[in-house]
């Protein structure tokens, strides 16, 4: 049974999400923002086996905490090929800001759109979703209830601004009119920020609807 745990990490309220099956104590760490301390208490005290870390983008409240994990645990990262630039430059994910908090990611596999990733016994889909940058990502996960992880695409009644590099609001109105709204109403959206929403809330509610 898949459990999805949220912590709140970083100056700016990211969610950081650990999917993890309770059985086989498997898990998944979906954009680790910041305070890895946190995460990887909670990995510990439950007593899980990572396998992989997800990135949705490349901004630094969604990176900051890599570093540690990968050294800690060995495991593999995953990003949309289209973020390698971002992951790599400290000026363009931000992180740069302050130096001793600088994070350049050279080394990842690259993901594309379709794939299908598979952990903890469930496929991934990946849904490439650029807007908030061109190189964001969404991971689907088709099910009894479906899951969608949006990243900082799709909020709840909102969506991700794009005035940063590589953004563009026409990609991200594109991005979830003709493909997150595709997807079941009963999809629970995990975002990268605020509350969790669905599917058939923000086909009624999201301001993408009132654009023509």
């Amino acid at each position: 049974m898949l459990q999805v745990k949220r912590i709140l990490v970083g100056i700016v309220g990211t969610n950081c999400y650990i999917v993890y099956d309770k059985d086989t104590k498997e898990a998944v760490v979906i954009d680790p923002g910041a305070e890895e301390e946190r995460i990887i208490s909670f990995i510990e005290e439950e007593g899980l086996k990572p396998e992989a870390i997800l990135l949705t983008h490349g901004h630094f409240d969604h990176i900051l905490a890599v570093p540690a994990l990968r050294e800690k645990y060995k495991i593999p990262l995953y990003a949309a090929k289209e973020e390698r630039e971002m992951l790599g430059d400290g000026e363009l994910n931000l992180s740069g800001r302050d130096p001793e908090d600088s994070v350049e990611i050279k080394e990842f596999i690259p993901l594309h759109d379709g794939e299908e990733l598979e952990f903890l016994g469930r496929k991934w889909k990946v849904i490439t979703s650029p807007g908030h940058t061109k190189g964001s990502v969404c991971y689907f996960l088709a099910g009894e209830i479906p899951y969608l992880f949006s990243g900082d695409t799709l909020f709840l009644e909102s969506y991700g601004r794009t005035d940063l590099f590589s953004g563009s609001e026409k990609d991200i109105i594109k991005s979830i009119r003709e493909k997150l709204f595709l997807l079941p109403d009963d999809t629970l959206v995990f975002p990268g920020h605020e509350e969790s929403t669905t599917i058939r809330n923000e086909k009624s509610y999201n301001p993408v609807n009132f654009f023509k």
